[in-house]
């Protein structure tokens, strides 16, 4: 593992960790963890962007997160229980695989990393409770207008979404059917709240 290969990962913990496990690359839209399967390794990542993922029998799927440099995919495997959710690159990523035994042992020797890795499972934990609160809570129209809001720029006097995403993505991401997200779109549209050019989403008020 190089410095070159940690450019992207800033958190000192992070490093640390990455610098236990070995490189692996893999090209966009891979599943590399499915949910149920044993966990023995933890990913952190260090190019490119994954979506955790949770999905049904019948193929329908919620989005769970977005995580890109930096961020670590898998510590849960410390309980040596199953996978909770599936993991999917969006884009090519290049990743550090750390096994959970290496994981164990910068946990057991450097209490300070210890306490990062728990103020990131915290961190996950309220997204997580705050995405199961939307779901329970708001209608698609607001969980929708909340995504936007979350994934606004500013770029030029305009607010724009980060994201080229789809309405099918969109409609993943916020727990409800594309049609649903069309309608709402079409809503948004009429009421001079959003424009739309091809992929691209303006917020206009």
């Amino acid at each position: 593992m190089t410095d070159a290969d940690l450019a992207l990962v800033k958190d000192p913990g992070m490093r640390l960790l990455a610098s236990l496990g070995w490189l692996h690359r893999m090209p966009a839209n891979t599943v590399f963890i499915n949910e149920g399967d044993a966990a023995d390794s933890a990913f952190v990542l260090l190019a490119g962007r994954v979506k955790v993922f949770a999905s049904d029998a019948d193929g329908a799927e919620i989005v769970l997160n977005i995580c890109g440099p930096g961020e670590c995919i898998g510590d849960m495997a410390l309980d040596g229980g199953p996978r909770s959710a599936s993991v999917m690159t969006l884009d090519r990523v290049t990743c550090a695989v750390v096994s959970r035994d290496a994981l164990r042992q910068a946990i057991a020797g450097d209490p300070d990393f210890a306490m990062r890795l728990i103020t990131t499972l915290i961190r996950r934990n309220r997204i997580a409770t705050s995405k199961i609160k939307g779901l329970a809570l708001q209608g698609v129209r607001e969980r929708v207008h909340t995504l936007l809001e979350g994934l606004a720029v500013e770029r030029g006097g305009v607010r724009i979404v980060g994201e080229r995403l789809s309405q099918t993505e969109i409609a993943s991401r916020v727990g409800a059917s594309r049609d649903m997200v069309s309608r709402v779109f079409k809503e948004l549209q009429a009421e001079g709240r959003i424009a739309m050019d091809r992929r691209q989403i303006t917020l206009l008020r």
